[in-house]
């Protein structure tokens, strides 16, 4: 008796899954899931910029190569735990400001020197749809403005090490938002190399030429110059102060620089097309 109850179960277990399944169209069902995009609506605060923006942003989050000026944020941030531990540097307050300036513009830096190269795959494209180079360039600047901001705000725990530091990072700070964000759009007017961008990052010196070397001097090395003097000739405050006061300059005349700067990519547009269409 078991055994034909069992089998009778099994029948019409089996009989009831088929009679569920008995119209073809139910098996043809696919599922859908709901896409997730990333949210950039944030960006329509900043005006007719914000296509530029998102176009950037979507780059920066999509792209092998261009990740790595998100990793590298971090990386950044943490630069002054090798220095400022080590009593070897207490007092090397020329330094800091060189550090301040790797800190707080690491961003600018990573991302910035291959303005426009980032957009070597369809810069041609791009440059096609009669858009302002005003706001193209504009974009760049406020996006590196941004994170200069930020990456300030995040490394404010250096005051731990003493407040020498912080205000050297503050005045860091402001001379990357006032000359070498100029300094490095500038540079970005005479990149020739072409950006694959599916490639990693790591170890990666693809689309790199001699504007990325050249660019480094004035970023890096003269302000630290320009401290290092005035704080062994005069004192550290005062060498804060004129650090301040240069990049303040620059903020003051941050439209005419921008017109003079979008006056050169204009005159060297059509050799950048040229060279990004090249295989380099």
């Amino acid at each position: 008796i078991i055994p034909f109850a069992v089998l009778g179960l099994i029948y019409y277990l089996n009989f009831k899954e088929l009679y569920k399944n008995l119209y073809l169209d139910s098996s043809l069902k696919t599922k859908t899931e709901q896409a997730r995009t990333t949210n950039l609506e944030w960006t329509r605060k900043f005006g007719d910029i914000a296509p530029f923006m998102q176009l950037d942003l979507k780059l920066i989050t999509r792209s092998k190569r261009a990740k790595s000026s998100l990793w590298m944020l971090g990386l950044g941030l943490l630069y002054g735990l090798f220095f400022y531990p080590n009593p070897v540097y207490a007092n090397q307050e020329w330094f800091f400001v060189f550090i301040g300036i790797f800190v707080t513009g690491i961003f600018l830096i990573n991302f910035g020197q291959f303005i426009p190269a980032w957009d070597s795959s369809y810069y041609k494209l791009l440059m096609s749809q009669n858009i302002k180079y005003e706001k193209y360039l504009k974009s760049k600047f406020t996006l590196m403005i941004m994170s200069v901001i930020i990456m300030f705000v995040l490394s404010i725990p250096y005051v731990y090490f003493g407040w020498k530091i912080l205000l050297a990072h503050f005045a860091a700070a402001i001379y990357n938002i006032g000359i070498n964000s100029h300094v490095i759009l500038y540079g970005g007017s005479f990149n020739r190399k072409k950006i694959a961008l599916d490639q990693k990052a790591a170890f990666n010196f693809q689309g790199t030429g001699a504007v990325q070397w050249i660019i480094g001097l004035p970023l890096m090395i003269v302000p630290m110059i320009i401290f290092a003097i005035l704080n062994y000739l005069i004192s550290f405050e005062i060498a804060i102060a004129i650090i301040i006061a240069l990049g303040l300059v620059g903020i003051a005349l941050h439209q005419k620089i921008m017109s003079f700067i979008t006056a050169r990519y204009q005159a060297t547009k059509y050799k950048m097309i040229d060279a990004f269409d090249q295989d380099n």
